[in-house]
């Protein structure tokens, strides 16, 4: 785990995509971690089809605000939401896109970029739903921020004890994990981030 704590994220796509629940998990896994955590939802007129985000701050001190407007990480999982948000990234910020919902071309050359099917993969597992917690594994093995049984305690919290949901988010999340780590093993340089 890092020392000095200072992240903060959007998780933008389409409403019903998961995105109030993939920013919840990383919220509640910074909580798991004694780190200072905000979480704030955007709903407004978003419902199911309509473009939704949520803002996350993780931070090893006190956090002014849970307003992000920069964010050093971004978790996109739709065109709309790239187009939205990609000129908001920090420099050297990150970004994780769900190319099965993306076919535009990330226009900016200085954040990393890890644009990876993130639907296809999930379906893979066996359920459309899980993108965001490969999102999310993506995310843990790339920041170094949280411990693997910190994740797997979250899902066991958050899936309230239907086995089968938390058996299948635990997969996502593992299979977010190795594909973080290949992003890594294959850069030629470090992976620095804001």
């Amino acid at each position: 785990m890092k020392n000095n704590i200072n992240d903060s994220i959007i998780c933008a796509g389409f409403g019903g995509q998961g995105v109030m629940i993939l920013g919840k998990f990383l919220a509640n896994a910074g909580i798991k971690e004694n780190l200072n955590v905000t979480w704030l939802p955007s709903y407004g007129i978003e419902v199911r089809g309509g473009t939704a985000y949520s803002s996350i701050r993780i931070n090893s001190d006190h956090i002014a605000t849970p307003v992000v407007n920069f964010p050093n990480t971004a978790i996109i999982m739709n065109e709309p939401s790239l187009i939205k948000f990609e000129e908001k990234i920090e420099p050297r910020g990150f970004l994780i896109l769900n190319s099965s919902m993306n076919k535009a071309a990330v226009k900016r050359k200085d954040i990393n970029v890890l644009s990876i099917f993130l639907t296809d993969e999930a379906l893979e597992l066996g359920n459309i739903k899980v993108a965001n917690m490969i999102a999310a594994g993506i995310y843990a093995a790339i920041r170094k921020m949280f411990k693997k049984d910190t994740l797997l305690k979250v899902i066991e919290e958050m899936a309230g004890g239907h086995e089968e949901l938390t058996l299948i988010n635990i997969k996502a999340i593992e299979r977010g994990m190795e594909i973080g780590e290949e992003y890594i093993n294959r850069q030629t340089k470090p992976v620095i981030i804001f």
